[in-house]
């Protein structure tokens, strides 16, 4: 079907008012463009399952893309499992609950059943209660940390871990083969509700995860009673709810939170990019910090599986990289574990191949094992996975990748802003205790193991043209690979695509440079970007951040349309 015929078909057979009204102006603007972005093509469903632009369209998220893509979800456990059932969450974004409401009907009238928080829960809560009550999936009403204008659709796997590439392929196929006016079998949500097939998640769920969470508690017992004042911002998402329960429990009770940011809200009216990565989504913490400061700034992201943090630094505030917060959790629960002669031997601690390489120094010094996975905390959380099925849990030690997300629990197999909070404020504890707060704390493993420097730039390449330039760039980078990268010499490529160290194939490119230094190209899986990963490390802070800008304007250049 032609792309003007899809629209036509879309404009005859829309019932949604909402939907009908945005679709009418769209076509009656006459933007070519924008009705090409918006239908040029389905809306890719992969291991991250569904994001996108809320709207009408082929390419947007709406009642019908998500009708469409549940369908092939039901269809895809039917064929699995005896008798399904679906743990269903939804962080503040707009039209989560209807989307939550459209995918639990669905579900309900192919004869899955439907358990629902009753109202917004992060996503450690999700892949939590997937295992906690025995479901056959999870999913996620969530667009992470994009811009309002986002919604997303996440699917977990009965392991609590974020679908396998094989399983997304599978579902996949189901989804392409519904037609989302007249392939969608649906029904009154709230006769479900009376007949049994959908159902509220009990708050004993939620006691039971806080409960697991205290559990992996690695408080310095010697400096258990510093007292920690801390600001906190949800940024208007899901983290409220369990982290003040979670600080309450530690005690940590001197906790201002920022009222901007305190209550749920899909338009995001303080930070348009609620991303804790990024200093203008945490400038009111910072605000707020300079009137009561406090040791440390807290920011979760909206689904809250992300955490920053910032901290005096002088006359201001530094944000902490991911990095760097998972060099320094490492570290710290290394060193507690030690302590408390809980630190195998074959430990291990799992990363990602774009996350820092300063954690194989800080492993090497406790005796422990770094294991690296592609980019997705769904490898991250196969490796617990794999550890758990031989009864070796207690080997794992942390994981973390670069983007703010860690999990140093075993109960949750995704990131968890919670159970990382909750070490975090341990961990200002052991240093208040020596007179340090974070940001010296990385200063004195950089000067004990170097300066490991990090920096990830993201190319944005929007709409159709976007999608056929970030496939050329690619092959370009594939088959052409550079000789040199800012007149240093690639002494190595490391071409994920064909498979490498029995890891899944990947679109992704690795230059390695000399001294450790590298450089990392690959399109990102949730949005029309490409990622460059820039690792630059030498013997002193202001090389290694000159070497990191000249890698920069290099990476640049290679992706250039």
């Amino acid at each position: 079907m032609s792309m003007q015929s899809t629209v036509e078909r879309w404009t005859a057979r829309v019932t949604d008012p909402e939907i009908a009204a945005q679709l009418s102006a769209l076509v009656a603007s006459g933007d070519a463009s924008a009705l090409e972005d918006a239908f040029f093509q389905d809306l890719s469903f992969g291991t991250a399952g569904l994001r996108g632009v809320l709207g009408p369209g082929t390419n947007r998220m709406n009642v019908y893309t998500v009708g469409k893509a549940t369908q092939g979800v039901a269809d895809y456990l039917k064929a699995h499992f005896e008798h399904p059932t679906v743990a269903i969450a939804r962080d503040s974004r707009n039209n989560g609950e209807l989307f939550v409401r459209t995918t639990a009907a669905i579900l309900a009238a192919n004869g899955v059943r439907a358990l629902l928080f009753p109202r917004i829960e992060p996503v450690p809560a999700l892949s939590f209660a997937v295992r906690d009550l025995g479901a056959s999936a999870g999913i996620v009403m969530t667009a992470s940390h994009n811009p309002a204008e986002y919604n997303g659709y996440k699917v977990y796997g009965a392991d609590g871990c974020q679908i396998t590439s094989d399983a997304a392929d599978e579902i996949s196929a189901a989804i392409s083969t519904v037609d989302p006016f007249d392939g969608v079998v649906s029904g009154s949500f709230d006769d479900f509700v009376d007949q049994g097939l959908i159902s509220w998640i009990d708050d004993a769920v939620l006691d039971r995860f806080i409960d697991a969470e205290l559990a992996a508690s690695l408080a310095d017992p010697e400096a258990a009673d510093v007292p920690l004042k801390l600001v906190y911002t949800p940024l208007n998402g899901t983290g409220l709810e369990l982290n003040s329960r979670m600080f309450e429990r530690i005690g940590v009770t001197d906790v201002t939170v920022v009222p901007e940011q305190r209550d749920p809200d899909g338009n995001f009216p303080t930070c348009p990019y609620p991303n804790p990565e990024i200093r203008e989504a945490m400038q009111k913490g910072i605000e707020l910090c300079e009137q009561v400061h406090p040791d440390l700034l807290l920011a979760t992201d909206p689904d809250a599986d992300r955490v920053g943090v910032a901290c005096k630094d002088g006359d201001d505030y530094t944000l902490l990289t991911g990095n760097e917060m998972g060099i320094l959790m490492l570290d710290y629960i290394c060193k507690m574990r030690a302590a408390r002669g809980t630190l195998r031997s074959d430990a291990i601690a799992v990363s990602t191949i774009v996350s820092t390489v300063m954690i194989d120094a800080i492993a090497a010094h406790y005796g422990i094992s770094i294991v690296r996975t592609l980019t997705g905390f769904k490898y991250i959380g196969s490796v617990l996975n794999d550890l758990a099925a031989k009864g070796e849990l207690d080997r794992y030690v942390l994981g973390f990748e670069e983007s703010y997300g860690y999990c140093p629990g075993t109960h949750v197999r995704d990131k968890d802003s919670i159970g990382a909070s909750m070490i975090i404020c341990q961990m200002a504890q052991h240093y208040k205790k020596q007179g340090m707060n974070l940001v010296d704390a990385i200063e004195a493993l950089y000067q004990r193991y170097g300066y490991y420097r990090n920096r990830t730039i993201s190319i944005a390449y929007p709409g159709a043209d976007g999608a056929r330039s970030m496939a050329k760039i690619m092959d370009r980078l594939h088959s052409q690979p550079p000789a040199d990268i800012a007149g240093h010499p690639v002494e190595a490529v490391v071409d994920y695509a064909n498979g490498y160290k029995g890891l899944p194939k990947a679109n992704v490119v690795e230059f390695q440079l000399p001294d450790t230094n590298k450089v990392i190209i690959r399109p990102s899986g949730t949005e029309p970007k490409i990622k460059a990963y820039l690792f630059a490390k030498a013997p002193a802070e202001a090389d290694a951040d000159a070497l990191l800008d000249v890698l920069e304007a290099a990476a640049r250049s290679l992706l250039q349309a």
